[in-house]
């Protein structure tokens, strides 16, 4: 039976390199995958692009490519990626350009587009899933809006032959679906086959998530070599049955707990977990330890999917401005909450405009609050915030620098200030018709 090795290469937009190469140099893989786009990050490459036209692609496409580049054309491996973010295009040209400089030839590379929405959710009466509202009902303070196409184009790209696919917003898990339905030839409409696909993609696309990153629990459960966390391989074969390891002698580790971990992980149903191609059901799946490092998926299964797809609506919605200061030795404590009291009557002696304020001592209250925090032993050392929303970027920078002044007009001994104001892009979701993305590949030769 055939059998495909695909390796994550990232989790997230600013993870480790390193790993990538480990995978590229050892991990015998065919494709290497890079999952790079948070709901936030597209809205935030959007702000870049209206900026500079040639901007809106991941901040470290070009230091992975110079990193994996070379070793992928080499040994043959295909690179697909969403690091194309709000601009797939200039990301494809800068992928070029980068090839170029490498002595590269003979490279194909897709850009895959047409998940932007936003001109559409503009116009029309389509409605926030959270508020009720439209969406037009944001008006200026629309940044973007992106619908999560699914594995279709890229599996077009790959039939075309390309070496590298660089796509904006697509679903996580269509990344790691669209090899295997190009390796195996599965249809479109073989819900059972999509479903496991998906299932493969989700367990791989947050990367050291299921090697033992953001599992570890010193004393509870132990992850060796977290330094040097070696990224996942899913070892898929043709009926969908997927063995979960990596590269032999990396940190970390595959274990029935790492992956039933992720398995859960952001799913709310999961009998029914809906994703562009399908509808996954997870909920029949077995997660087995057939070797060290080595953990068998079998079992999931898929429904067809609906007729919409999930759009993530980016908008402008705040400014934050923040203060910090550290207290420490004896009565830190009582001292840390004097300043809190301190900034909290400047800020409404000088008419500070916050539509919310929080004053916080981190390492007593600033999680789980007063309450819960009550009963714990003193610590000698505190660290005060003071974090508030505004309408504006000057009220902001009124909340840090009032922090600040603590140094000659507040308690004795405190050190460390920082500060800082910045625009907050949120986020919300809106349901679209298929109709509304038109997905469109674009082919560069370098």
């Amino acid at each position: 039976m055939k059998t495909i090795r695909i390796g994550s290469g990232a989790g997230y937009s600013g993870d480790r390199i390193e790993p990538a190469v480990e995978l590229a140099e050892k991990g015998e893989i065919q494709y290497l995958v890079f999952e790079c786009l948070a709901e936030r990050t597209i809205a935030i490459a959007q702000q870049a692009k209206l900026k500079d036209p040639t901007q809106g692609y991941d901040p470290l496409l070009v230091d992975r490519m110079k990193a994996v580049l070379g070793i992928c054309h080499a040994k043959g491996i295909t690179i697909i990626t969403n690091m194309g973010a709000a601009n797939p295009l200039a990301g494809a040209a800068k992928i070029a350009e980068v090839a170029r400089s490498l002595g590269l030839q003979n490279l194909k590379i897709a850009a895959i587009s047409g998940d932007d929405v936003l001109p559409t959710l503009k116009a029309g009466t389509i409605k926030l899933e959270e508020t009720g509202e439209p969406v037009s009902s944001l008006g200026d303070k629309l940044v973007s809006a992106n619908a999560y196409l699914g594995a279709q184009p890229i599996v077009e790209a790959l039939e075309a032959g390309a070496n590298v696919i660089i796509t904006g917003r697509v679903a996580d898990p269509a990344l790691f679906l669209a090899p295997q339905i190009h390796e195996f030839n599965w249809a479109m409409d073989d819900w059972a086959m999509l479903g496991k696909g998906t299932a493969v993609g989700h367990l791989l696309e947050c990367a050291g998530q299921v090697t033992g990153g953001y599992f570890s629990d010193p004393g509870v459960k132990d992850v060796a070599d977290l330094a040097r966390l070696g990224f996942p391989i899913a070892e898929v074969n043709a009926d969908g049955t997927a063995v979960i390891t990596k590269v032999e002698g990396s940190g970390g580790k595959v274990t029935a707990a790492t992956c039933k971990e992720q398995l859960i992980y952001e799913i709310h149903n999961p009998s029914e977990y809906l994703t562009p191609d399908v509808v996954a059901d997870f909920s029949t799946i077995t997660v087995t330890e057939v070797g060290p490092d080595r953990v068998l998926i079998e079992g999931a299964t898929g429904k067809p999917k609906t007729n919409l797809l999930k759009a993530s609506v980016g908008y402008l919605d705040c400014f934050i401005g923040e203060g910090q200061m550290s207290y420490a030795g004896p009565n830190a404590v009582a001292r840390g909450r004097l300043a809190l009291d301190i900034v909290r009557e400047r800020l409404r002696l000088t008419g500070v405009e916050a539509t919310e304020l929080r004053f916080d001592l981190i390492g007593i209250d600033s999680i789980h609050g007063a309450t819960l925090s009550a009963a714990n032993a003193e610590p000698y050392e505190v660290r005060l915030r003071v974090v508030g929303r505004t309408n504006t970027l000057k009220e902001a920078v009124r909340i840090g620098n009032e922090v600040e002044t603590l140094y000659t007009n507040g308690p004795a001994a405190g050190g460390g200030a920082t500060k800082s104001a910045r625009e907050v892009v949120a986020m919300l979701s809106a349901l679209v018709p298929w109709a509304a993305a038109t997905p469109a590949i674009n082919y560069l030769e370098a």
